[in-house]
């Protein structure tokens, strides 16, 4: 089902936005664009190259999932980091029957539905971007898949509007950042409750090393604790445990 630009535009009044039928990448627009203002979207069905998270490369065919980015100017870089997983919060509240892998894989079953990349510009605020981009897994069959471990919503059963997935994701994400902004505690305890990372045993691989153990919680500042260490950055796999051995 294609993307209706201007029904998408009138049912996100706080937002501004910008359709292109075919972009590199959203977030990249974004940035290089000096005339936007806060809650302007850039969405597009054909991403030709999508950015992941650590370096990853996010595709898919044409017409087949929903890359979409926002520009926020934050007054305050401070809790910058927990944005990204607002972001992905906000894709579970709106996609019903999702989790979130930290810090923001939308899973849907233990399938990757949708990746999350945040990136900064910008000097001090108010001259502070933040670029959110969402990457959602929405028309794609089993054989479209880039990797086995993703999913789709097609795949799902789940329904594939894709103008009304965006309008869903994008009043979910402001309401999430109004909390944001007002330091809501709330915010991340929803967050919690939607992780199933927590009291999972993982493999965490960062720059400074792999540590193994299991998850006792989310910081309020949005990092990961493991066996009582918490770690801000890095990459999270979840172990199985198979013949006595987690891998």
């Amino acid at each position: 089902m294609s993307l209706d630009a201007q029904q998408l535009a009138d049912a996100v009044e706080f937002a501004s936005v910008s359709y292109a039928e075919s972009t590199s990448s959203t977030n990249t627009d974004l940035l290089a664009d000096v005339d936007a203002g806060p809650w302007t979207v850039r969405i597009t069905t054909n991403q030709t190259a999508g950015k992941g998270r650590l370096g990853r490369v996010w595709e898919a065919p044409a017409g087949a999932n929903i890359a979409m980015s926002v520009l926020l100017m934050p007054s305050s870089m401070d809790r910058v980091g927990t944005i990204p997983l607002v972001a992905g919060l906000a894709v579970a509240d709106a996609i019903g029957g999702t989790r979130l892998k930290w810090p923001n894989d939308v899973l849907l079953g233990e399938k990757k539905l949708c990746g999350i990349l945040a990136e900064a510009g910008g000097e001090l605020p108010p001259a502070a971007r933040v670029v959110v981009g969402w990457g959602i897994n929405v028309d794609l069959s089993e054989d479209q898949l880039p990797v086995p471990h993703a999913t789709s919503l097609r795949i799902a059963g789940k329904s594939t509007d894709h103008t009304q997935i965006a309008v869903d994701v994008l009043r979910n994400f402001y309401d999430r950042m109004q909390q944001w902004k007002a330091d809501d505690t709330q915010l991340m305890e929803d967050y919690r409750n939607a992780c199933v990372s927590i009291g999972a045993r993982v493999r965490l691989d960062s720059h400074s090393g792999t540590v193994e153990g299991t998850v006792d919680t989310v910081t309020d500042d949005g990092r990961i604790s493991i066996d009582g260490t918490a770690f801000s950055a890095g990459d999270v796999s979840h172990l199985r445990l198979k013949d006595g051995n987690y891998s």
